[in-house]
Parts: C-alpha cells; sequence; structure tokens
C-alpha cells in the first residue's frame, strides 16, 4: 500500500512539475496604461491589479501605435508567475491606431 501511494505521489509531481513549467496562452482585455518603449513592454491592468506584458521583437516597431487608454484584446504566452507574459497578438477595441490587428507577424 505505501509503495502504491508512493508511485502515485511521485507520478502526480512529474505530472505537476511538467505542466507547471508548459506556457499558457491568456486572453487580457485591458486598457493600455503605458508603453515602455525602451524596454519593450506595455503596462496594462487586470482585475484591480496593473502589470506588464513583454513585447516580443517582431512587434516591437508597432507598439507606439496602440492608443493610450484604448481598450486591446492582448492574447499572451503565459509562462508561469515568475516571467513577465509575452504578447502573441492583439486586437484594438476602441481608439485610434494604424494597426489594429497583430497577428503575431504583421500588423492590419
Amino acid at each position: 500500500m505505501r509503495l502504491l501511494r508512493a508511485m502515485l505521489f511521485t507520478t502526480l509531481l512529474v505530472i505537476g512539475m511538467t505542466s507547471s513549467s508548459q506556457a499558457e496562452d491568456k486572453s487580457y482585455y485591458s486598457p493600455v496604461i503605458y508603453i515602455d518603449v525602451e524596454n519593450h513592454r506595455i503596462l496594462i491592468s487586470q482585475l484591480g491589479g496593473v502589470f506588464y506584458i513583454d513585447v516580443p521583437e517582431i512587434a516591437r516597431p508597432h507598439i507606439e501605435k496602440l492608443p493610450i487608454s484604448g481598450l486591446v484584446d492582448f492574447v499572451v504566452d503565459w509562462k508561469g508567475d515568475d516571467q513577465m507574459p509575452v504578447i502573441k497578438t492583439w486586437k484594438v477595441k476602441s481608439g485610434e491606431s494604424t494597426c489594429m490587428y497583430f497577428n503575431g507577424k504583421e500588423c492590419r
């Protein structure tokens, strides 16, 4: 019985460690609070808190086109609480922008 419990615990531990190290897509519908061009990140809000999302190199030329205070639907790659989420796509829902939709490769 002890051996069975130990095997079950070990299996659950390995599964938990594997799933926690994998990236997860999350979506945030948020106003753009601040664009930090120098550090390639955007400050957004969610559930009363604020946090930065990292902008990958391919999207960096377009981040200044996002409207401050405009509502944007960001899809990010979330790799865990100890790392900054990275933008995959965005869709501007309100506000003026020459980049209303970024699909991960180009602006439209």
